[in-house]
């Protein structure tokens, strides 16, 4: 009994540690993004909340990002392991640091949509074995959250790529989807982001070398010459992108990439990708398997970024505009793309289920939404020895899963503002400009940064979907965002998307 509760405990701090504290390479490569960005401009404000975020996350020993993804293991045992007590302990941490706010509660039944609240559910949380020669236990966690999830994409070889053309079946032609994966994450996945590449295989088996690849460090060299050589220039060619950190533009799109190659059947070519967030949360112990203690922690190597004692970029260029809801028309016209905000007083989440629910027919919304703005968001939030709800962790989703229902329910409830990350697409754009509403950018992933500016949740309606899905009432103060979607028909993200298509189409002419 010693030894599963020791393990549990094991399991339950590298779950906590994963999800609260990047790892150093990661803090490096971010590091390094941010002095190599144009100061006072719209990156490095975002780039300055990052970092104010991963310290955050750290003192408070919550999550970076309140989206703490699908947890996914890597178990490499001796043989003789009990895996199966591995896995009850597994499970048994998950629920415990979802309980205790370290996790938001993911697991959500695919027919029904009723969320579990445990993380725990019918194939949730993955848990892969591997037997191996070595005495000891390692166990490997990543947190992927939805956002960079939904910017994974596979190809098929040979295929026609937007900007480059067609892309045959050789290494030249994997160097086009590569740099086309990039490109079409634009900032939806939180750029600057990191990618794994899995070359080869079937459908399920690449995208499970793409994600394993997300384990290597960092700053590690590829083994295989031509994909060492392949890596460094994807990297290279990305930063041209001008995508830039939140697709705000700017010099970082991404920060690292990591190929892995397995042989194929004749009949398929499929190049993988999976793209991570900045918040790139992964990290492995080893453990002794007759105590159940860790004996070691992984990417621990090199000096560690406490970001502590950078100076903050002077952003003063930038025009700053107060708002309190309900906000009128005017004002919401009166905005532009470029502008930041900071808004103070009431504000409603909504996001998926909220959207799908309040678009039926007949239906009215729980509160007076008329003036109001709707972040999309699903926090994770507990209560207090008092019995009152507190946020831990509440920064944006992306928006443009809401598209098809945006701009009607703007229309239909008077909202005038909505906020996520990523941008959204046409139809939402020009009910913008019809209705009088605009598109606010927070920061993806700054979730303590932006649960630090909720002063109070005042109320809750439609929990039956789940605490990520439900509608929180806010009190916030000073909550910053940029306006990247107008009531004038301009969409910075529109902009971006056209010039780094331009910017890409650069790099059609073979180079391997």
């Amino acid at each position: 009994m010693a030894y599963l509760e020791t393990l549990e405990k094991s399991l339950y701090s590298l779950v906590t540690e994963t999800s609260t504290n990047l790892p150093k390479d990661v803090r490096r490569a971010i590091k390094a993004a941010k002095e190599a960005e144009n100061a006072g401009t719209r990156a490095a404000m975002s780039l300055d909340t990052i970092t104010t975020n991963i310290v955050m996350a750290e003192d408070n020993v919550s999550p970076i990002c309140q989206d703490t993804g699908l947890p996914t293991f890597k178990v490499y045992t001796p043989v003789g392991v009990n895996q199966i007590e591995i896995k009850k302990a597994i499970h048994t941490a998950i629920a415990a640091a979802t309980g205790d706010a370290k996790l938001r509660p993911n697991s959500v039944d695919s027919l029904t949509g009723k969320n579990s609240g445990t993380n725990i559910g019918a194939g949730l949380p993955v848990v892969k074995f591997e037997q191996w020669e070595n005495d000891y236990i390692t166990v490997k966690l990543i947190l992927k959250g939805g956002g960079c999830e939904n910017k994974n994409i596979q190809y098929s070889l040979p295929t026609e790529l937007e900007g480059l053309g067609r892309a045959g079946r050789d290494l030249d032609g994997i160097r086009k989807c590569i740099l086309h994966s990039v490109w079409q994450a634009q900032g939806q996945g939180c750029s600057a982001g990191f990618i794994g590449v899995g070359i080869g295989g079937d459908r399920s088996s690449g995208y499970d070398l793409a994600k394993e690849q997300l384990f290597r460090h960092v700053d590690d060299v590829n083994p295989i010459e031509d994909l060492a050589k392949l890596e460094e220039y994807i990297v290279e060619k990305s930063n041209t992108f001008g995508v830039g950190t939140m697709g705000f533009g700017g010099e970082a799109t991404l920060l690292g990439c990591k190929i892995g190659v397995m042989d194929r059947l004749p009949a398929s070519f499929f190049v993988s990708v999976a793209y991570n967030c900045w918040a790139y949360r992964r990290m492995a112990i080893d453990i002794d398997p007759a105590t159940g203690e860790i004996t070691n922690w992984h990417y621990q190597e090199g000096e560690k970024i406490t970001f502590r004692d950078e100076e903050k970029q002077d952003n003063s260029d930038n025009k700053v505009v107060e708002l309190v809801a309900p906000i009128t028309e005017e004002k919401i016209r009166s905005l532009k793309v470029g502008d930041v905000v900071k808004i103070s007083g009431r504000m409603y989440t909504g996001r998926d289920a909220i959207h799908h629910h309040l678009i039926g027919e007949g239906v009215e919304a729980p509160v007076d939404l008329d003036g109001q703005i709707i972040y999309h968001c699903g926090p994770v939030m507990a209560k207090d020895e008092a019995g009152n709800w507190v946020v831990k962790a509440a920064g944006p989703t992306t928006s443009i899963r809401e598209e098809p229902y945006q701009g009607d329910i703007m229309k239909k409830f008077g909202i005038r503002a909505v906020m996520g990350k990523g941008g959204m697409g046409p139809k939402t754009l020009k009910a913008l400009e019809e209705h009088g509403g605009v598109y606010l950018n927070a920061i993806g992933g700054a979730a303590q940064y932006y649960a630090d500016c909720i002063k109070s949740v005042d109320g809750v309606d439609l929990m039956e979907f789940g605490i990520p899905e439900a509608m929180w009432h806010l009190t916030v103060k000073d909550f910053t965002a940029v306006v990247t979607m107008d009531s004038h028909g301009n969409s910075l993200h529109a902009d971006v998307e056209k010039s780094s298509l331009d910017k890409l189409a650069l790099h059609a002419e073979r180079v391997f």
